[in-house]
């Protein structure tokens, strides 16, 4: 079972179907995304968008439920994964890593040239008396870093998710802090903002691929039993600090204009969201089996997009929500922070506008 998830996976992740993860993924407060059938790039996009060239979030399928544009569809909405995955079984997941604030360290395994010293890990000179002899991926790199710092490896950190790929990369995930700053992505190869040569850092602005997912290479599959991220240590929060990764103006949302009426809507609003937090605070009947964090990621997702309509207040609504699970799950109150924050995140980028709707 997840640490902190009532909607379970099986440990042998490579046996459970797209459907599963997919709302394994959501349950944990992950927005997810369909992948093509075979592959670990995104579905299609419909007709008319690979005609039309428009921006991502002015995409006009988002509203009528469909998954153009990649991540930028990502939801942890159920009625959509019902939708997407029960219609297209054979399609993989990927996971929205902004909205999720997961950073994954993409390790990679090619077999390419190795570059000069001074490119393998950018801003820190290695001196000529360290024997380099043997290098040849993101692997060395990497623990190379972490013996710097006096730190284990993170490829070998087992009390986090860590996936491995058809390739013979891994992925290692992690949670960033739900008050911290946000990372951006960034390839290893890059001579401006990396990590360590063939580490791919995957957060805002990028996905990351399910374990389960299968590819005519090969299938991810989950290593040892840890299924949740562990929250991102300290020093790699300091070496992605170093290095350039955090994103200090991300996009704000894109202004709604508010209801004319406002105190009917608000009040539909409440009318709205009242059911779901309902249904979060009856989880305290029973301390497991009642799909609490499912309950909770629903009502937070719905009261994002109510607030990005002007429907509610974001306080007010991380208040109701907050109050809500803390009376479910008093001990858990962490976790529900977590689900809350990354599902009112994703909510937030689809309006709910009410008119008309009761």
């Amino acid at each position: 079972m997840p640490r902190h998830s009532e909607t379970s996976v099986p440990r042998t992740a490579g046996h459970a179907s797209p459907y599963a993860v997919a709302r394994w993924c959501a349950g944990n407060g992950w927005p997810v995304h369909p992948l093509a059938s075979g592959r670990k790039t995104p579905a299609a996009n419909c007709a008319s968008c690979r005609e039309a060239t428009h921006r991502p979030h002015q995409c006009p399928c988002h509203a009528e439920g469909k998954w153009c544009h990649g991540f930028h569809a990502a939801t942890t909405d159920p009625q959509l994964l019902d939708a997407w995955w029960r219609s297209n079984p054979t399609l993989g997941v990927g996971v929205s890593c902004g909205p999720a604030r997961l950073v994954v360290l993409d390790i990679d395994a090619h077999s390419v040239k190795v570059p000069a010293r001074d490119r393998l890990l950018p801003g820190i000179p290695i001196h000529e008396s360290i024997n380099l002899d043997g290098l040849a991926s993101g692997f060395d790199t990497l623990a190379l870093l972490a013996a710097l710092r006096g730190k284990k490896s993170p490829a070998d950190d087992d009390s986090t998710l860590r996936v491995r790929t058809p390739s013979g990369g891994l992925h290692v995930w992690y949670q960033a802090p739900s008050h911290g700053p946000h990372y951006k992505s960034s390839v290893g190869s890059s001579p401006n903002v990396a990590l360590a040569w063939q580490v791919d850092i995957r957060a805002t602005g990028g996905y990351i691929v399910t374990p389960a997912t299968r590819t005519p290479a090969g299938t991810y599959r989950a290593l040892g039993t840890t299924r949740i991220p562990a929250l991102l240590p300290s020093w790699l929060a300091t070496e992605l600090h170093r290095t350039g990764h955090p994103v200090n103006n991300l996009p704000a949302p894109s202004p709604h204009p508010r209801p004319t009426n406002a105190a009917p809507a608000r009040k539909q609003a409440h009318g709205l969201l009242e059911p779901l937090l309902a249904q979060v605070e009856e989880c305290a009947s029973a301390p497991e089996g009642t799909a609490f964090t499912e309950k909770l990621n629903r009502a937070a997702y719905t009261a994002g997009g109510l607030v990005a309509a002007g429907h509610l207040d974001h306080t007010q609504a991380h208040d109701l929500l907050t109050a809500a699970a803390d009376a479910a799950r008093p001990h858990r109150h962490r976790h529900s922070s977590a689900v809350i924050s990354s599902a009112l995140s994703a909510g937030a980028s689809r309006p709910l506008h009410l008119k008309g709707r009761l």
